[in-house]
């Protein structure tokens, strides 16, 4: 297995886990879903679009398009943000915002922990550290 082109899809497969999560309350709740979103110390909307630029930072770090290094490095930090973000909201937000499934808050910040995850095996690959 080549970690090397394995580690940067781990985080980029985090990053959509993070954009579908976020994308599921729009499709599947009738009310309203920016009171929900809205109700913690920070929107996780944030994380979502931090979430977007990390999936093009781990992507041409995997290609060879950008210096894999640096990549690797952005991605570690722009998903810490992701993965705080997230968490900072599951942990602070109201829960009777919305009727949704009761879970779906903590969702997020499972799928963002895999983007930290995924850019540190890519730094250890690299042998940056």
């Amino acid at each position: 297995m080549d970690d090397v082109r394995s580690a940067p899809l781990v985080g980029i497969v985090g990053c959509v886990g993070v954009l579908l999560t976020l994308l599921y309350p729009y499709v599947a709740a009738e009310g309203a879903v920016s009171l929900y979103y809205g109700s913690g110390v920070v929107t996780p909307l944030v994380g979502g679009l931090l979430a977007l630029v990390t999936i093009i930072i781990l992507a041409a770090g995997r290609e060879n398009r950008a210096d894999p290094e640096l990549a690797a490095g952005a991605g570690l930090v722009f998903g810490l943000f992701v993965f705080v973000l997230s968490l900072a909201w599951a942990a602070t937000m109201r829960v009777d915002a919305l009727t949704i499934w009761e879970y779906h808050r903590w969702t997020v910040p499972a799928a963002g922990a895999l983007v930290p995850l995924g850019s540190l095996w890519y730094v250890r690959a690299l042998r940056i550290f």
